[in-house]
Parts: C-alpha cells; structure tokens; sequence
C-alpha cells in the first residue's frame, strides 16, 4: 500500500468515525483539540495526519492509532510478509511506524516496530483507551518514556511494560534516535 492511498484510507475512515457519532466538526474540534480547519483538510486528504493529531482524534473516538490503522487495512490474513507491511511516516517529528501484526479489527493484540529521530519528542495528552497496556522493547538507541508522573530512560535491550490512564511521550536525545518493538494488549 503506498504512501498516498494510506493517506486516503486514513482520511476517509476519520470522516466516517465522525459520521458514525454524529458529530460535526466543531464537536470534534472540542472533543480532540485539534482545530476545525485541521479536521477538513485532514478528512479531504488535503495534508496527511501527524502523530499527534492521529493520537489526539483516536483519544476522541475511544480507539488507538494501530487499531484505526487496522481499519483502514484489507481483510485479515494470518501471515504478512515485510514487504507487504504497513509503514506510516510522520516526517515532521521524525516518527515512522511498521505494523507487523496481521491486521486484524476482529482481534486486540498489535505489534510495531517504530523509529524515531534523534531530538524528537511526541507527546500523547491522553490515551486512546484508559488502561491500555504497552511492551515496549528497545532494540537501538536511547529513548526516555513518560507515563502520566513517571520518566523511564531506556537503553537497548531494556522492556518497558505499562498501562495508560493519563499523558505519556517518547523522547529522544539530541543526538540519538531510537528503534523499538511496541506491544499493544
């Protein structure tokens, strides 16, 4: 799937969340925080989402990115080889996302396998889900995590295991990036 359908897909499928709610734009806006303007052109596929805009509409409609990413994906299929795997790119914060599960919207568990930038920093000010349980395996680099109050600095080879109630970010340093597995239960 390349790059500009998964755009389309993405931007068809925010749409008929909102539909499905009965919610206009403006309720959107207040819901998600993310301005109304945002939300036309995101839903006309003018521009393409960012992590955090994908993270703050998700949070609005009760749902995480990898599960709207599974519904924006064909029918399910036991086995996805790597060169058939979803990958999503947010070149603004220097975030990119594989998903190397099968997508699957009739199933709850996901894995991915994301990339960040050196010097980025994407913050979630909510759940998309509250108790929404995370294994984050770091394979490369350095990334420190913040869950609600607390700030965890991991190296490679360190497991992170969490759940969400609260706002959590990914940070790396300045001059590092980092590369992780991410386990969604």
């Amino acid at each position: 799937m390349n790059k500009i359908s998964l755009d389309r897909r993405i931007a068809q499928q925010l749409k008929a969340l909102r539909g499905e709610r009965g919610w206009s734009l403006d309720a959107l806006a207040e819901r998600s925080g993310v301005s109304r303007a945002t939300l036309s052109r995101l839903e006309n596929a003018e521009v393409s989402a960012t992590a955090s805009v994908l993270g703050k509409l998700c949070a609005a409609y009760g749902l995480t990115v990898s599960r709207l990413m599974l519904m924006v994906e064909d029918d399910f299929a036991p086995l996805i080889r790597r060169d058939a795997q979803t990958v999503w790119a947010d070149p603004s914060v220097g975030f990119r996302r594989r998903s190397l599960s099968p997508p699957a919207q009739t199933l709850a568990g996901e894995a991915l396998e994301c990339e960040l930038e050196p010097a980025t920093h994407i913050p979630y000010e909510e759940p998309p889900r509250p108790g929404l349980e995370h294994h984050l395996l770091l394979l490369d680099g350095r990334l420190t995590v913040s869950v609600a109050e607390r700030r965890y600095d991991l190296r490679p080879g360190d497991c992170l295991r969490y759940q969400l109630f609260g706002p959590s970010a990914f940070t790396t340093p300045k001059d590092r990036g980092a590369r992780y597995l991410l386990f969604i239960v």
